[in-house]
């Protein structure tokens, strides 16, 4: 069965009030020239604005009533190009000598609805654009000899550009994690009921085929192997956590667990460890290497062990193997000789991303790489 599920958008809401907002104003300004009836010059321009602007307002309305995303960015600079043309179309009822004299503007509060509407499409700065240009038209009608009249209308337009603004760009934030969270809750559920079929039916056959080619043993033996760590595999697939972050961030954890294998054992805190993902990268290069490591050198028994800290300000790595182990003398001297991997591949990756590398190591007694990185 398919479901198809809603598209998370959390500005729905402020589009919807913004069109209630269009549609009240819209009304004042009709009431407002209705009380001022007898004091208009020509009552035909004044009723011809009010009809443009109920035009526009339903357009308009229709409009930010639809979800269409970027497209109503679009609309709010038509929205904002249209109501500044209204405010000067007052002319049609007023002349200008009596607007600077104290007649009023007939868009009134109405011309305040692409300051809001670019304020949910921009956020702040889309907020703040419409505010000044909605305060510069009133500035050339009224003249610059009244602008102490208007300034009480302009920190109204900019507060509310402002706040506005900062609450679209909170929403749509808040939008985009809410929608990352629940492709991660899908992925987690899916991958439960994978699991769970898996382990009810492959985990278990690759179980006995491993214990009964080790009780026949010979050829059966390598078959027991190979079972063996496709049950690891299998495991590990299981346990694999998304890795991608908001901010683009990944999750260390969920780029480490797939290293594991029979021979090596990931262990991870149960939250996620957030690093950016050039970071996590990198580090993850660097662990690769140390495995890589150990499986030249330190012997064809040896097993592995990485385990992932998060220490705060801090990320720890480490990466331990039983092995045979050397000396740091040897390492210097490897270092020396030109190769490359300890010096660069590892000490060198983990020093450009201004961390720390710590070596541990004894004859016999394996070694133990400690990577710390700082979480920016």
């Amino acid at each position: 069965m398919r479901v198809e599920r809603e598209t998370v958008d959390l500005l729905q809401p402020l589009w919807r009030a913004l069109v209630v907002f269009r549609l009240l104003t819209w009304a004042f300004a009709c009431f407002g020239v209705w009380t001022r009836w007898d004091g208009i010059v020509r009552p035909f321009g004044a009723v011809l604005q009010l009809a443009v602007m109920g035009i526009w307002t339903l357009i308009s309305s229709y409009g930010y009533s639809r979800r269409w995303g970027r497209r109503n960015t679009r609309l709010a600079f038509a929205d904002l190009i249209v109501t500044v043309g209204c405010m000067f179309a007052t002319l049609w009822a007023q002349p200008l000598l009596d607007i600077r004299a104290g007649a009023s503007v007939l868009t009134s509060v109405w011309a305040a609805g692409p300051v809001l509407a670019l304020a949910i499409s921009r956020g702040r700065d889309g907020g703040l654009l419409g505010a000044a240009t909605i305060s510069l038209a009133l500035l050339s009608l009224r003249g610059v000899e009244n602008v102490s009249k208007i300034l009480s209308n302009v920190q109204l337009l900019l507060v509310a550009g402002l706040v506005v603004g900062y609450a679209a760009s909170t929403m749509r934030q808040a939008g985009v994690r809410l929608r990352e969270a629940i492709a991660t809750e899908s992925a987690t559920a899916e991958r439960l009921r994978l699991s769970r079929s898996i382990h009810d039916g492959v985990l278990q056959v690759l179980a006995q085929v491993q214990r009964r080619g080790t009780a026949i043993g010979g050829e059966a033996t390598e078959l027991a192997q190979l079972a063996a760590e496709q049950e690891v595999a299998l495991r590990t697939l299981m346990s694999t956590r998304p890795t991608v972050a908001a901010g683009n961030r990944v999750d260390l954890c969920g780029l480490l667990l797939p290293l594991a294998t029979t021979r090596i054992d990931v262990v991870v805190p149960a939250t996620q460890v957030l690093l950016p993902a050039s970071t996590a990268e990198e580090l993850v290069a660097a662990v690769k290497e140390a495995l890589s490591n150990v499986s030249k050198h330190a012997g064809p028994d040896a097993r592995s062990w990485v385990v992932v800290e998060d220490l705060g300000g801090e990320v720890g790595v480490s990466i331990r193997d039983d092995g045979v182990g050397t000396t740091p003398a040897r390492l210097e001297q490897a270092r020396v000789n030109g190769h490359l991997g300890v010096s660069q591949s590892i000490r060198g990756r983990i020093a450009d991303l201004g961390g720390t590398v710590t070596v541990r190591t004894a004859p016999g007694e394996g070694t133990e790489w400690e990577l710390k990185v700082e979480v920016s």
